[in-house]
């Protein structure tokens, strides 16, 4: 079951070797090392120690990744406090890929979770005593436990556009303006 929570989809707006495309389908290979920042400000505690659906994005230019996703991608997952680290753990996400006026939609499950740079499981940099907090100009590294092979979506703004385009002025696609004068020609 791919799981695809509100969250995931209304934060679209916001996003080595890249992710490769193949036949309309995204893949990385099983322990690929992505880098990502959280969305929004995360703050662990004993007194809240764990935080449900959690946003991430990818960022480029991470030199310990072995991988990048595509730049507009949004990530959901768990985060938990474990002593004087954050573990976190991803279940979705949903990338979309641009390339010119064309733009490919990719979302399903993702089985990954948080490691340093140094290969040691959950982000301890982020902690100092039993309070953690991640910010989203902190990157960290995300390993993917199996591979990732999301076959492309359907995208019915892209072949709304496809039809707008094919339209050649013609009928309710892509209607031509109706000619008026000129206002200031007046």
């Amino acid at each position: 079951m791919i799981k695809t929570p509100t969250a995931l989809l209304a934060a679209l707006g916001l996003l080595a070797l890249p992710a490769t495309t193949v036949a309309d389908t995204l893949e990385l290979p099983a322990d690929a090392q992505v880098a990502v920042t959280v969305i929004d400000r995360l703050t662990l505690d004993p007194e809240q120690a764990r935080r449900d659906d959690i946003l991430l994005h990818p960022v480029s230019g991470y030199d310990a990744a072995t991988h990048e996703l595509p730049e507009y991608c949004v990530l959901v997952g768990d985060a938990r406090l474990d002593g004087e680290r954050i573990r976190i753990t991803t279940e979705a996400l949903t990338c979309i890929e641009a390339e010119g006026g064309d733009s490919e939609i990719y979302t399903g499950e993702l089985s990954a979770a948080a490691y340093e740079s140094d290969g040691s499981y959950g982000v301890a940099a982020a902690c100092d005593g039993e309070r953690c907090e991640l910010t989203p100009d902190t990157p960290f590294l995300l390993q993917l436990a199996s591979p990732l092979a999301l076959e492309e979506q359907a995208n019915p703004s892209a072949e709304i556009n496809r039809q707008r385009r094919q339209a050649e002025g013609e009928g309710v696609a892509n209607p031509l303006p109706a000619e008026r004068p000129d206002p200031d020609d007046q």
